[in-house]
């Protein structure tokens, strides 16, 4: 039996109806994703710079993560930078409760989730997405700072993210900070004792992440990172950004 054999009869009425449906819909579904592209960029115009927070969402408020991703929220506020996160609860939260009680915004990039996300309250700039791909857009094209909590999968897909845009010159060089040396030591080693050693990645790669346990040693890192060149996009990078 063919592969196509499996597939509905072309000459089937209500499965060809169906097909040319999906077809409609899958076409028209390019001007929504354009919408969204268009009105985050609108909206999020204004906040730099910013620094882009991340973390688990199962992450209970008493947990030292939580109490830690808070109060490095805070200092980087009322540093003068607005901070993103995704919105949502667990780490999303403290970042964003941390960030509204200090002196610059607040930002939340939520997502719509069959279970599990949910909007906090924290949020002084709530956009919504439906498509992770342009939220992610969002979370690299505002940021002049990843700062990375203890967190499962969505972290880890967003420091792979910034890290392959970084290596393959499709994004500007931003510090990258990794908080919780602990919780982060197990992924280091195997990168450099696989990743490395196998030659998938240049020795240089190693130095686009850098760990640091404390608060305020997170802001300072930022600050030093540009001292000689300031916050500012130059116009290549500017350049750049339309192209991620």
């Amino acid at each position: 039996m063919s592969a196509h054999s499996k597939l509905p009869s072309d000459t089937d009425p209500a499965a060809m109806a169906a097909t040319q449906a999906y077809r409609s819909r899958e076409a028209w579904r390019v001007f929504e994703i354009m919408s969204e592209f268009v009105e985050a960029t609108e909206r999020l115009q204004a906040i730099q710079p910013a620094v882009s927070l991340f973390g688990s969402a199962r992450t209970p408020r008493d947990h030292p993560y939580y109490k830690l991703t808070e109060e490095i929220a805070r200092l980087l506020s009322d540093a003068g930078f607005s901070v993103i996160s995704g919105g949502g609860p667990g780490i999303m939260e403290a970042a964003n409760k941390g960030a509204f009680h200090g002196k610059s915004p607040s930002v939340g990039l939520n997502i719509q989730l069959p279970h599990e996300q949910h909007g906090n309250p924290y949020q002084d700039v709530s956009q919504t997405f439906r498509h992770f791909f342009a939220r992610k857009v969002m979370f690299v094209k505002n940021a002049t700072a990843y700062v990375v909590m203890p967190g499962g999968f969505g972290t880890i897909d967003e420091l792979s993210e910034a890290l392959t845009l970084i290596q393959t010159g499709k994004s500007r060089k931003m510090p990258i900070i990794l908080v919780g040396s602990a919780f982060w030591s197990g992924l280091l080693d195997w990168i450099r004792n696989t990743l490395l050693a196998e030659g998938m990645i240049n020795p240089s790669d190693l130095d686009l992440m850098q760990v640091i346990d404390e608060p305020k040693a997170v802001v300072d890192a930022i600050f030093n990172f540009y001292e000689t060149r300031g916050f500012g996009l130059s116009p290549a990078e500017r350049e750049m950004q339309l192209s991620l």
